[in-house]
C-alpha cells in the first residue's frame, strides 16, 4: 500500500477545475461527480501506483524526475511520482497542456 499525498499545486488545480465546472458551466452535479471520480482515481494509486507507464516528456522529467508518471481522467492529466511507499500528486491539468 502507498500513501497518496496531493501537493498544494495539484490541490489548487483540482479546485479550479471543479469551480470552473460548478460556476462557469453552471453544472453543480457534474462538478460533484467529477470531483468524486478524480479522488477515486487518485486514491486508486494506493494499490496500483506503479502500473502506469513512466512519462517520457523531457519537461516533466526535468521538473519532477525520471520516474514521473501520468494517469488520465477524461481530458485531465494527473502527474505524479512514486518514492518508496508514497505517491506524490504534483499536477492535475488539462492533458492538452502537456
Amino acid at each position: 500500500m502507498y500513501e497518496v499525498i496531493i501537493l498544494p499545486e495539484a490541490e489548487t488545480e483540482l479546485n479550479n477545475y471543479i469551480d470552473y465546472i460548478y460556476f462557469s458551466c453552471d453544472a453543480p452535479l457534474t462538478a460533484v461527480k467529477h470531483y468524486n471520480e478524480i479522488l477515486e482515481h487518485l486514491y486508486s494509486l494506493e494499490k496500483h501506483a506503479e502500473i502506469y507507464q513512466i512519462e517520457y516528456s523531457p519537461s516533466l522529467q526535468k521538473k519532477y524526475g525520471y520516474n514521473v508518471r501520468r494517469l488520465n481522467y477524461k481530458k485531465m492529466a494527473i502527474i505524479y511520482t512514486v518514492r518508496e511507499d508514497t505517491v506524490y500528486i504534483h499536477r492535475i491539468m488539462a492533458a492538452s497542456l502537456i
